[in-house]
C-alpha cells in the first residue's frame, strides 16, 4: 500500500512539474551508403553540369523535436518541414556556379521504408536531379556537467540554476543521383550556453537548440559552398 501511494505521489510531481525532450539524433550517413569496398571504388560520377541538386534533411529513426516529427521508418528518418534552414541559403547555393536549380525532396516522393540512401536516390531521380545533397544534425545538451541524452525528458526544475549548453554538428554529404558516387562532405559545428535562474517554460529551452542549428546550418552552408567549388574544377 505504501509503495502504491509512493507511485501516485511521484506521478502527480512529474505530471504537475513542466519539462523538456531532447531532440532525436542524427542519422549516421555513412552507414546509410554502400559498404562494400569494392563497389565504393567502382561508382564513377555521371551527373551533367550545370547540376540540378535535391536536397533533404535526414535524422535518426524515429526523430522527434519540439516543433517536429521525422518521417519514414527504417535505418533513418526524414525531416520535411525546414525549420532552422533560410531561404536565403537555397538561394545562395542554387547561384553557384555550375548549379542548374535547387529543390527539395518531398513526402509525395519518398516510400515509408528508409533504409538505404538508394531509396532517396530514386526519389530525388523522380525529380530529374543530378546530385543528392543530404544534411544531418547532431545537436547535444548539457546542463552543468551532465550531458543530456537524445530524446531524453527531464523536468524543468532540474535546470534550475545550472548553465545549459547547446552544441551542434551539422553534416553533409553530396551524392550522385545514378551512380552513388561521392562528390564531397561540408561539416560545421556551433555551440552555445545561457544560464537562467529559473526555466519556466520547454519553449525557452527549445529557442536555445534552435540558434544553435540556424547558426550551424549557416556556417554548413558556407563549407557546402566551398566543397561545391571543387566539385565543380575536378568534375565539370
Amino acid at each position: 500500500m505504501k509503495s502504491t501511494l509512493f507511485g501516485i505521489l511521484v506521478l502527480i510531481t512529474i505530471s504537475g512539474c513542466a519539462s523538456y525532450t531532447t531532440p532525436g539524433g542524427p542519422a549516421v550517413i555513412s552507414e546509410l551508403a554502400s559498404a562494400d569496398i569494392n563497389a565504393l571504388m567502382k561508382k564513377q560520377p555521371a551527373a551533367s553540369f550545370p547540376a540540378r541538386i535535391a536536397v533533404v534533411r535526414v535524422q535518426a529513426p524515429g526523430y522527434q523535436s519540439f516543433e517536429r516529427q521525422g518521417y519514414g521508418q527504417g535505418r533513418y528518418s526524414v525531416v520535411l518541414a525546414r525549420e532552422v534552414e533560410s531561404d536565403d541559403a537555397f538561394s545562395r547555393l542554387a547561384s553557384r556556379d555550375g548549379v542548374a536549380g535547387v529543390g527539395n525532396l518531398n513526402r509525395l516522393l519518398l516510400p515509408t521504408r528508409l533504409d538505404s540512401v538508394e531509396a532517396l536516390r530514386e526519389a530525388a531521380a523522380r525529380l530529374r536531379a543530378d546530385i543528392l545533397l543530404l544534411y544531418t544534425f547532431d545537436t547535444s545538451f548539457r546542463a552543468g556537467e551532465q550531458r543530456l541524452l537524445p530524446l531524453n525528458t527531464v523536468a524543468l526544475g532540474f535546470l534550475k540554476n545550472k548553465t545549459v549548453t547547446v552544441t551542434t554538428t551539422a553534416s553533409a554529404a553530396m551524392f550522385d543521383v545514378r551512380t552513388e558516387f561521392l562528390y564531397g562532405l561540408a561539416e560545421a559545428t556551433a555551440q552555445e550556453d545561457k544560464r537562467a535562474s529559473v526555466w519556466g517554460q520547454a519553449s525557452t529551452v527549445d529557442d536555445l537548440r534552435v540558434s544553435t542549428e540556424r547558426a550551424a546550418f549557416g556556417s554548413l552552408v558556407e563549407e557546402i559552398e566551398k566543397s561545391w567549388n571543387g566539385v565543380v574544377r575536378e568534375h565539370a
